[in-house]
């Protein structure tokens, strides 16, 4: 795909304004990709009743989506090194629109899910080449601001995906939570061949055996860990243990590939290292508390669901206020410092949660929840501008990849250790979890803290 000759190479950022439409259509096509992979969920119910589906059944429509995400996000940040990030996104945000119009018109459940398949790769080409595309539209020195600009978009589409998805039920049928991808798609399409940065492409080989491997890894990881979230049966089991064996096959080749998928030279750069793995024990702790908290709002607490929902605001909402500042300030902070007081903020406030008395009202909950908010924003954005900023800029998007598979496996491998919890000691889930919750914080606070940039 290609665009006018007048898009030159920018070694250090797009030039203003310029760069302004580069970010707003990197802007659109996360809050595409990220809305579409929770607004279903509110519409599961009418969805299974009108196509004659059972529930079971219907959770593949949420499944299929997240399952090509996980298994195509390095494959496709690989690719993106060799054809160029701009290319691999553009084609990314056709095929997640067509994929959204298909899901539009789907008749059945069978024609949905693989629409859905079709979305999700759509989707993973968008993020895989996310954090690769920011990097390259702003200069070095004000990269921070690139990333809180674009954890802010990440927060918002996160915090309003429920009500804008009951928005759009109350006056249409659940297919229009599709069709509004059409028109959006056209756009982000617009805009991206006239804004979006280009970047040198590699010659890096791609390393097929790896992606298969690593396809096999993650996705039997997400199977299981799903398995594990619903019924705690032995397929989660054996998911996970086909997972690590084929991790063990991934590894091994890996050592002696030329190329191999898994960016094993940027993992061997220590603030790289420990940047992934601070981002993966946060997010581990950010699904916990938002699984496990609903069930302490309601069952703890005695509040009901639309009190829960309101209650779980303030996070979303803190986050997306703190995030520009945390990236403004990390451009001249030491990011370290600035995740650890952030990860401590959510310790602290998940600590201040679990031991609420029975009798607490809204207000104490909601400065809780607005607490651990604003110190995931003073992590997170300050986190990726680390990670993203410790790679060559030529292995951008590789560290792109890396950057949202880490959010990815956080999440999934959270959700499952909660529904082990829940499953194992069921009067006490929610405190155990969210004390889980709290450890993780902890963790991922000294993986930051131990970082030197």
């Amino acid at each position: 795909m290609s665009t006018a000759p007048t898009s030159p190479i920018h070694p250090d950022g797009l030039p203003v304004p310029r760069r302004y439409f580069a970010m707003l259509a990197i802007a659109i096509g996360i809050t595409m990709a990220v809305l579409d992979g929770t607004v279903v969920n509110v519409a599961l119910p009418s969805i299974t009743r009108e196509l004659g589906a059972t529930p079971s059944a219907a959770v593949w429509i949420v499944n299929a989506y997240q399952l090509a995400i996980v298994v195509t996000l390095l494959p496709l940040a690989a690719l993106g090194e060799r054809l160029g990030y701009r290319r691999v996104y553009l084609w990314g945000v056709v095929v997640f629109t067509l994929g959204s119009l298909c899901c539009a018109l789907s008749g059945s459940l069978e024609t949905l899910v693989a629409a859905r398949v079709l979305q999700g790769l759509g989707g993973s080409a968008i993020m895989s080449m996310n954090g690769a595309l920011v990097r390259h539209t702003y200069p070095h020195a004000q990269l921070g601001r690139g990333v809180g600009l674009n954890g802010l978009v990440v927060a918002v589409a996160a915090a309003v995906a429920p009500s804008l998805a009951a928005a759009i039920l109350a006056v249409g049928s659940w297919p229009w939570l599709f069709a509004v991808n059409v028109p959006a798609g056209l756009v982000n399409l617009w805009l991206g061949l006239r804004a979006l940065p280009r970047a040198e492409t590699g010659d890096r080989p791609l390393d097929l055996p790896g992606a298969l491997l690593g396809a096999a890894m993650f996705g039997l990881f997400f199977i299981g860990a799903d398995a594990l979230a619903r019924d705690g049966g032995p397929l989660g089991w054996a998911a996970l243990a086909a997972a690590l064996g084929s991790g063990v096959l991934l590894s091994r080749w890996s050592r002696a590939a030329e190329a191999p998928m898994i960016p094993l030279d940027l993992l061997r750069i220590p603030v790289f290292a420990l940047s992934v793995t601070a981002s993966v024990c946060a997010f581990v702790a950010f699904i916990i508390a938002f699984v496990a908290l609903p069930f302490h709002f309601e069952d703890a607490l005695g509040f009901d669901q639309v009190r829960t929902g309101l209650l779980m605001t303030p996070w979303p909402v803190a986050l997306g206020l703190s995030a520009p500042i945390a990236g403004h300030l990390s451009d001249r902070v030491s990011a370290g410092n600035l995740g650890l007081g952030g990860m401590l903020l959510v310790a602290l406030g998940l600590g201040l949660i679990a031991l609420l008395p029975a009798e607490a009202t809204a207000f104490d909950i909601a400065w809780r929840m607005a607490l651990c908010g604003f110190g995931f924003g003073f992590f997170q954005a300050p986190n990726n501008r680390t990670l993203l900023a410790s790679a060559p800029r030529t292995r951008a998007g590789a560290a792109g990849g890396m950057l949202a598979m880490a959010r990815l496996l956080g999440m999934t491998f959270g959700a499952a250790l909660t529904a082990i919890v829940f499953h194992a000691a069921p009067d006490g889930a929610e405190r155990i979890s969210l004390a889980i919750a709290t450890g993780f914080a902890l963790a991922a606070a000294a993986a930051s803290r131990a970082r030197r940039m």
